[in-house]
């Protein structure tokens, strides 16, 4: 028995959720988003939720029960509220800020590294250092932040690069004579 699988997806007030056989869809304040599940699950809507249950009793049907019943949470929760990723930058002269459709940051580099802003996504730049992605897909959010953080990881001795917010870093002790 899955322990998180077992649980049904609450649908929210001004969440509207459509089960088309293995396809789900979900509409928002925050946008509309679909997914198609794996086979090995069967969807039911029933009375202001969802539930998901395995089709057989193989291994594969009992790993995908909790997988599958995770992906409906975050659709439902991606449309009502929408996902945040906050990321830190530390070093001097290190920063980034949004021009136009693109997220130019200056990591000290040669050259300014540039990147896109994907549809679906909304970046912010409150201050130099600090960059907030949010959107209603949690994949996407999470893979965005993992490429920005990517282009200058923060590394142990000065702890200068790209965070996650609240990360932390372990730091090491440098030369000794």
């Amino acid at each position: 028995m899955s322990r998180v699988g077992k649980h049904p997806v609450v649908i929210p007030a001004g969440v509207t959720v459509t089960v088309e056989g293995q396809r789900v869809r979900a509409e928002g304040k925050q946008g509309a988003l679909e997914r198609t599940l794996m086979r090995e699950v069967q969807i039911s809507r029933e009375d202001g939720a969802i539930s998901i249950r395995p089709r057989d009793d193989t291994v594969r049907a009992r790993m995908m029960w909790g997988t599958a019943r995770t992906l409906v949470a975050n659709l439902v929760t991606g449309v009502s509220e929408g996902f945040t990723q906050k990321l830190e930058i530390t070093g001097v002269g290190y920063r980034a800020q949004v021009q136009g459709n693109n997220l130019v940051l200056q990591l000290g580099f040669s050259h300014e590294v540039i990147h896109p802003i994907p549809e679906g996504l909304k970046i912010v730049c409150p201050d130099q250092t600090h960059i907030i992605v949010s959107g209603a897909n949690k994949e996407l959010v999470g893979q965005v932040s993992a490429e920005i953080r990517g282009y200058r990881p923060v590394e142990p001795y000065k702890g200068k690069g790209i965070r996650y917010e609240g990360e932390y870093v372990r730091r090491k002790e440098g030369k000794k004579k």
